[in-house]
């Protein structure tokens, strides 16, 4: 098992920029895919940005490439840079993680970080 904490989350102007952290309570490296969902007022949870389990690869959804960056060190700790924020960006964003040799573009992860609120004014 593995226990997740975010943070980094609070309000941004359109256009500003924020960064996310997510610390584990393990080596995620080489263990564990890491990824990024957010979930708006009265919408799904949705996939936002993911890292493979061997830290190689990355998936980003289409609303939101180009602008936001997923990243980990070699430890504990993965990221979320997020640039030219939208209103529309604002939700609760959750980090999670999933065990290894699995689809880490999925929405199937097992393991929650408790959220954390983004807000985008315009």
């Amino acid at each position: 098992q593995v226990q997740l904490v975010e943070s980094g989350g609070g309000s941004v102007q359109a256009g500003g920029s924020l960064r996310l952290s997510c610390t584990a309570s393990r080596r995620t490296v080489g263990a564990y895919a890491m990824a990024w969902f957010r979930q708006a007022p009265g919408e799904e949870r949705h996939l936002v940005a993911a890292s493979h389990w061997l830290g190689v690869n990355t998936y980003y959804a289409a609303s939101v490439k180009g602008r936001f960056t997923i990243s980990r060190d070699n430890v504990k700790n993965t990221y979320l840079q997020m640039n030219s924020l939208k209103p529309e960006d604002t939700a609760v964003y959750y980090c999670a993680a999933q065990g290894p040799h699995r689809d880490y573009t999925s929405a199937g992860y097992d393991y929650w970080g408790q959220g954390t609120q983004v807000t985008v004014s315009s």
